[in-house]
């Protein structure tokens, strides 16, 4: 089988922020059956893993620059209908159908999500093709993914929600599917969303459907602690190292080896913290207050803000270092104003389960009562019609 390609244009490759993003994409896209490819603004083909080499044509795309319409559809012009340069347009995910006869690929749906580059662009698009096949087939592109299939039973995937999450509307289609597509990687994440969208859960989502899932899943509120208690929290700390400090006390990074941290409120923590966590993230280790020595973990962080994380390094109020570090796969959460062919099904859901809870009969709300909920303006958005 042929390898998968990883390719960057001579402009773009002094940009880390996307280098990272793609290699995420690439970590995760060789271990999976459906076609993954990464194109940029030109069309080129930039990555492509092993079930896009199988269906696509292989002579092709040796070729360097390789088209990803001459690969896949035996085309020597761009697509009218191509969902990349609609992704390019929008900043936001497209999707097509393709129907048999478009080329060596079979029917099915193209997905295009855009990756962005440090100052916002989005700058290249991550495609993955789910093909429509015979169940029977034993092809590789006709099979469920790897990712899909083996958390299936942890994390069940209904019409209604991913897991503990929510939603059908076209938004949170989208959020589900690039959390099951950024899930097994070992890059950051980092939640951008207003006040009570659901960030902690997305982020233990995240967790659950990754290879850490046996593994902790910790919790640290950032905005809640002073700064001398964070660090002593998250790192550890030695005895005597501190009044007070009366033992010697593991740090949270440590609790979680093997699994995952989850820094809420991230904007809020200080310059003198930020340049802690950041050796954390470049060395992989944590070296606990009034200690000369390091300790090695295996930690991955998934970090949130409710702010606008990239201002605040425009700022000069956030170091941009860490933010290049925290940002590799950056998820936005919608607003429930944004989503309200969702409020019908959380008010049911979050009424079902608050009767449950007090042993009460569930009540009818009746279509006045649903209207007023789903018009609502809901400025405290999940946690607030929770």
């Amino acid at each position: 089988m042929a390898g998968s390609h990883l390719r960057h244009s001579k402009d773009q490759n002094t940009d880390s922020v996307l280098s990272a993003r793609v290699e995420a994409v690439r970590i995760l896209a060789d271990q999976i059956r459906e076609p993954v490819t990464v194109v940029d603004q030109d069309c080129n083909v930039i990555y492509a893993n092993h079930a896009a080499h199988e269906v696509g044509d292989r002579y092709v795309l040796d070729q360097t620059p390789a088209k990803c319409y001459a690969a896949f559809f035996h085309r020597s012009e761009p697509c009218t209908c191509c969902p990349a340069q609609g992704a390019l347009e929008t900043n936001g995910p497209q999707s097509v159908s393709c129907a048999p006869g478009w080329g060596p690929i079979a029917s099915g749906v193209i997905q295009a999500f855009p990756l962005k580059s440090a100052d916002g662009r989005a700058t290249y698009v991550l495609e993955i093709l789910k093909q429509n096949q015979d169940p029977s087939s034993s092809g590789p592109s006709s099979m469920v993914p790897q990712l899909h299939r083996h958390h299936d039973v942890l994390v069940p995937s209904t019409d209604t929600g991913l897991g503990d999450l929510i939603g059908r509307s076209a938004v949170m289609r989208d959020l589900f599917e690039m959390i099951r597509l950024v899930a097994d990687s070992h890059a950051t994440v980092l939640l951008q969303g207003e006040s009570g969208t659901g960030k902690e859960r997305v982020a233990r989502t995240v967790h659950d459907l990754s290879y850490r899932r046996e593994k902790p899943f910790v919790v640290v509120d950032c905005a809640a602690l002073p700064e001398s208690l964070l660090e002593s929290e998250l790192f550890g700390h030695m005895r005597g190292a501190f009044t007070g400090a009366l033992s010697t006390k593991r740090g949270l990074f440590e609790e979680a080896d093997g699994g995952t941290i989850f820094l809420d409120e991230i904007a809020d923590t200080s310059a003198h913290f930020q340049s802690k966590l950041l050796r954390v993230l470049q060395e992989g280790e944590v070296k606990p207050v009034g200690s000369s020595r390091s300790i090695k973990v295996d930690v991955r962080i998934v970090s949130a803000t409710n702010k606008n994380l990239l201002e605040l390094v425009k700022a000069k109020a956030f170091r941009e270092d860490l933010y290049y570090r925290l940002a590799v796969l950056p998820l936005v959460l919608p607003p429930l104003r944004d989503r309200r062919e969702d409020i019908p099904l959380l008010a049911r859901h979050f009424l079902a389960a608050s009767c449950k809870r007090h042993r009460k009969a569930q009540p009818v709300l009746t279509p006045d009562a649903m209207a007023a909920l789903t018009e609502s303006p809901w400025p405290g958005n999940v946690r607030e019609l929770e």
